[in-house]
This record gives C-alpha cells, structure tokens and sequence, in this order.
C-alpha cells in the first residue's frame, strides 16, 4: 500500500495585504493554487481549483486521466464564475500539484502542472524540479536567448503563459511516476522560488526531517528574503511503497504519452 504524509504552510508575505493563494491537502492529493496577481479575484479562482481537485479524494481509485479532467473542469467552473460575475473580468491562476492514481493496476504517483508554480522532488538527498514553467521567461532561456540567472530578474519574470480561466483551456503537463522509498515532493508557488534558490530548499528538504519542520521553515526563509509575494508550501512526504510488479512502461511521462 503507498501512503503519504504531508504538511502545508501559507502567507500572505511581506508586501500583500491578501493572500491569492490556496491549498489542497487530502491523504491521496496535494495542490497549490497562485491567484494571478493584478487581476480581479484571484483567490476565487485559486479557491475553485482546488476544490475541484480535492473531490479525486472521493474516488476509490484515480487514473491520470481523472486528473486532466478535473483540471478541465476547474477551468470551466472558473470561466462560468466570470460570466456570472462580471465585475471579476480577468480572474485566474496557476495550479500545480501531487497525488497518488492507479496505472497498469498499481499505485503510482503523478505531478500536474499549469502555470509557473512548481513541484519538486528530493530523492536519495537529490533535488529535482519536476514540473516546468509556463512563463515567458521559460519560454526565453529554452530558446537560449538568457540564462536562468537573468530570468530570475528579469522584468516579465511573472507573465504566465498557461493558466485557468482561460479559453482554450490549457493543456496541463503530467508526470507518472513509479513510487521510490523515502521520496520527498514541495509543491509550491512562487513566493517561495523567487526568494529562496534551489540550493538552499534542497538544504532545507534534507535537514528538516518532519514535513510540517520544512514548510515552516521554508516559508521563513522566503520572509526572511523579502517575503514579496504570497507564499504556499505543501512538503510530501512517501511513507509506505508497495513493490508489486507491474505490467507497463512506468518511466516518466506527458499527458500525450497516457493517450
């Protein structure tokens, strides 16, 4: 049987006098949604996202399928809250997020994202950035027009280019994976990447022995560096791993790859 155990932290920052972002915690699921900042009633549409995710908890079984769908929806139930309420013209958000689905008849874990919060993976002390941004600082240093040291100021660091709440619904990236023993997931917005590098969370990820002992440090530090957004952490931790065998290709994956 596979099993996690987590914790979650939030703040609204240094700067912001709300806090956009929301959380979903549950014993199969974890989600961060980062409310668009600047634009109408980001913490309703971070809300609706995450509410729509956390009902995979009522399944007895998951596939990664459920997941696209559910993305889908929260997109749809976002962009239905628009029409009804007008006055929030514009309202979005990124989500990103881990859980436990069932493939090839056995339990796996999976990271979904759209947007530029983000999901990391720390296993055997190795820190790994799972899911990829939806930016247009992303977009830049992919092209190697700058390096990641010049997208972290540079000033369109924060324009999205995929989140709910929009038409087309975006795509969102999935990732499969087999599950490995003492694997440690952060899912988290970017309150706390650009105020804390990669360096010091895996630093952090590796000391802090208790979920909640990470989070609330993690959200620290980010203060510490300025606290200049809304911060949310969820640090995920895999207690129990069933070692059946199973009968499919389990390595990373797209979404267009579980087609």
């Amino acid at each position: 049987m596979l099993t996690i155990t987590s914790a979650a932290r939030t703040h609204q920052g240094r700067v912001r006098t709300l806090n956009e972002d929301s959380m979903l915690v549950t014993d199969t699921f974890a989600a961060v949604a980062d409310g668009l900042g600047g634009h109408a009633a980001g913490e309703v549409a971070s809300r609706i996202a995450v509410d729509r995710l956390g009902r995979l908890a009522e399944h007895p079984a998951v596939h990664p399928d459920d997941v696209v769908s559910a993305i889908a929806d929260a997109n749809k139930l976002i962009i239905d809250a628009v029409r009804a309420h007008p006055e929030n013209e514009g309202m979005g958000t990124t989500v990103t997020g881990f859980g436990l689905v069932e493939l090839g008849g056995a339990a796996h874990c999976v990271v979904f994202n759209v947007g530029d919060s983000r999901v990391y993976r720390l296993l055997e002390g190795v820190l790994e950035q799972v899911t990829v941004d939806h930016s247009e600082v992303e977009e830049l240093v992919a092209a190697g027009v700058i390096t990641a040291q010049d997208a972290a100021r540079h000033p369109r660091r924060n324009v999205v280019t995929r989140c709910l709440g929009s038409l087309p619904s975006p795509v969102p990236d999935l990732w499969v994976y087999p599950p490995a023993a003492s694997e440690r997931y952060l899912i988290c917005s970017d309150g706390l990447t650009n105020e804390v590098d990669d360096d010091a969370i895996a630093a952090t990820l590796r000391d802090r022995q208790e979920p909640g002992e990470a989070a609330e440090a993690l959200v620290a530090q980010a203060l510490d560096a300025g606290g200049r957004d809304n911060i949310a952490v969820i640090v995920v931790d895999l207690v129990s791993v069933d070692h059946r065998p199973v009968d499919v290709d389990t390595a990373p994956r797209v979404r267009a790859d579980l087609a």
